[in-house]
């Protein structure tokens, strides 16, 4: 493995659903160390052979460095350009990811005093070109948490303002294999992550654990369940649902509708799913299992929903134009609207009662993309 950490304390039953499998890095991860290695190199002229950067989580990992391969025309590149570079190969651990081996490399040059730091898609990193996705178009696919990530990495070293680059060998056939194109992420892989750590677990073992907790609810009496789809609602539902005990609260990723089923043929009388817009986009078009490899947001839909609503053009009209759901979310707020939100709400909590052979009440809630506000409900 590229790196060593702690594992953070788990619960009995996802320790056991994950013994055995061994923990990955993100590129997310892997991008804030080879930042702060060619930074580190930038301000000292040496390459450190290793390299520690923070997780979300506090916790610290360290990893090996590699210099950048010369380039074509310069044995000394990026150095005698004035910058330097560092690789960190990514280990995904035992997660059947396509980033696996990804020479994650980061090409640092200092920036102009009085800028900021700034990070760039160098050859590999994708571009983004549509609107939805959380960054604006024509900005780097560097997710939020690894933007922080790597600029607090970059902090570590220095407080003058740095130029990054990342890049990534062979991302473009990567992304071939991921479904960025759809999403409007040409060019290369996106750069993820929101622990840094990958937690490997197979889609059986994933969809045996659902089940197993569901299963463990009903057997301690437990008539009502909440299905959260990750860890923002569940932080959400914990909020929303103080009273109920946490056993009867479950993150069931993509496996709603199993866990639906589940809950119905142990006896449960009520549950309650709380989401954020593509998961319920997902439920409200009739769709149970929600993984993306597996089912895309349909725009259509969404665009029919906008129109049944009385929603204003710009909704209509934005919806049609991309590929996720999350702009037509962001779409609703700039237009002050949220009757699209909520009949979406409605038609998945239709759906759910109904996959459930009509055996539970149901509520779907939504909430916004920090997990920190209800944004629709249907009851």
């Amino acid at each position: 493995m590229t790196g060593e950490t702690t594992e953070p304390e788990l619960s009995p039953e996802v320790a056991a659903r994950r013994r055995g499998l061994r923990l990955g890095w993100t590129t997310g991860t892997c991008a804030s160390a080879a930042a702060k290695a060619a930074v580190v190199a930038l301000a000292t002229g040496r390459l450190p052979a290793h390299v520690d950067v923070g997780l979300p989580g506090r916790t610290r990992v360290t990893f090996p460095v590699l210099p950048t391969p010369p380039g074509p025309e310069d044995q000394d590149a990026p150095a005698s350009r004035g910058g330097a570079g560092a690789v960190v190969v990514k280990d995904a651990g035992d997660d059947p990811d396509c980033t696996d081996g990804a020479h994650v490399t980061a090409t640092v040059s200092w920036a102009p005093d009085g800028s900021e730091t700034v990070i760039e898609a160098g050859t590999g990193v994708g571009t983004v070109t549509l609107p939805g996705l959380g960054l604006p178009v024509g900005a780097p696919a560097v997710n939020p948490v690894p933007r922080r990530m790597i600029l607090a990495a970059v902090a570590e070293v220095t407080d003058r303002p740095v130029r990054v680059v990342l890049s990534v060998p062979g991302g473009e056939a990567m992304a071939a294999k991921t479904t960025n194109a759809r999403l409007g992420i040409v060019g290369g892989i996106s750069i993820l992550g929101t622990t840094g750590i990958v937690r490997p677990f197979s889609t059986a073992a994933y969809r045996a654990s659902v089940v197993q907790q569901v299963d463990v609810a009903a057997a301690q009496g437990c008539t009502r369940m909440v299905l959260c789809t990750g860890s923002r609602s569940e932080g959400a539902a914990v909020c929303l649902y103080p009273d109920l005990p946490p056993v009867c609260i479950v993150e069931v990723g993509d496996f709603s509708g199993i866990a639906l089923r589940r809950c119905a043929a142990d006896g449960m009388t009520q549950v309650d799913v709380v989401a954020m817009v593509g998961k319920i986009a997902k439920l409200a078009a009739g769709v149970m299992m929600t993984h993306f490899h597996r089912s895309a947001v349909d725009t259509g839909f969404l665009a029919d929903v906008a129109v049944a609503t009385g929603a204003p053009a710009t909704v209509v009209h934005g919806v049609r134009e991309t590929a996720t759901a999350r702009h037509f979310f962001e779409l609703c707020e700039a237009a002050g609207v949220r009757a699209p939100l909520e009949r979406l709400c409605a038609l998945a909590r239709a759906n759910c009662i109904a996959h459930a052979g009509g055996a539970i009440g149901c509520s779907v809630t939504m909430v916004d993309f920090d997990g920190a506000e209800v944004v629709a409900r249907a009851a």
